[in-house]
C-alpha cells in the first residue's frame, strides 16, 4: 500500500488536471518542495504535500529555510488525516505554521477553496 504522502499526490493530481505538475524527488538539495507546477497563465510556482495526524505539522529545518528564502509563489499543502480536510498555508506563512500548527489561519481551506487559491493576483490552481 502507497504511503500517505503518495496517495495524498496521486489525489491532488487527479484534482487539478489544469496545471501541469512535476514531482521533485529531490535527494540532493533538501528542502525543496515535492511539487513544481505551471498553471495556464505560464506561473510557476512550489508546493510542499504534508499529512498529518495530529494538529502540528511537521517541516524539516531544511523545508522551513527553503520556504524562508522563497516567500512567495511557494506553498504548504496539508491534509488533516483525522478529518480528511485540506488546508493550503503560502510560504511566508511557515514559521507561524511550525508554531501553531493547523490552529493557523490558512489561506484556503477544503479541496475547492485550494483548487482556486489566488496568489500575487493569479488564480494558481484553476481557471474558476
Amino acid at each position: 500500500m502507497a504511503r500517505p504522502e503518495t496517495q495524498f499526490w496521486q489525489y491532488w493530481k487527479k484534482n487539478t488536471p489544469e496545471i501541469s505538475w512535476t514531482r521533485l524527488e529531490n535527494m540532493s538539495s533538501f528542502g525543496t518542495p515535492d511539487l513544481l507546477g505551471y498553471n495556464k497563465n505560464q506561473f510557476f510556482f512550489t508546493v510542499e504535500l504534508k499529512v498529518t495526524k495530529r494538529n502540528s505539522v511537521r517541516l524539516s529545518p531544511h523545508q522551513i529555510a527553503f520556504h524562508i528564502r522563497h516567500p512567495k509563489n511557494s506553498f504548504i499543502l496539508v491534509k488533516h488525516l483525522a478529518s480528511s480536510r485540506l488546508k493550503l498555508y503560502e510560504g511566508s506563512q511557515v514559521k507561524e505554521l511550525v508554531a501553531c500548527g493547523l490552529a493557523l489561519d490558512a489561506c484556503s481551506l477544503g479541496l475547492d477553496a485550494c483548487r482556486s487559491c489566488k496568489s500575487s493576483g493569479l488564480i494558481l490552481f484553476t481557471a474558476m
